[in-house]
């Protein structure tokens, strides 16, 4: 675990889907930056996937509920500017 918060250096806007915007958009639906940042918060070092596809699989929240996600894409062409990708 890193013992100082890393923060990004820059973000920007998703143009087009990819894989990694896929994992982004469920990271930020449950309010989270990032992989990085739901690591550093939920103090955990393995983020549940899907073997399939390697999308996210389930996240904690940070009132402790939890968000199940879809092993098919969940994030739609009209979501995807929403997206936000950050630079470390």
């Amino acid at each position: 675990m890193a013992c100082a918060d890393i923060k990004p250096k820059s973000k920007s806007r998703a143009k087009k889907w990819s894989d990694e915007i896929e994992n982004l958009y469920r990271f930020q639906q449950a309010g989270y930056r990032d992989e990085i940042e739901y690591k550093q918060v939920k103090q955990v070092d393995m983020v549940d996937r899907w073997p399939e596809t390697g999308f996210v699989k389930k996240l904690q929240r940070r009132d402790n509920t939890f968000y199940y996600y879809n092993k098919q894409r969940e994030c739609e062409d009209k979501e995807v500017h929403k997206v936000k990708v950050y630079v470390y």
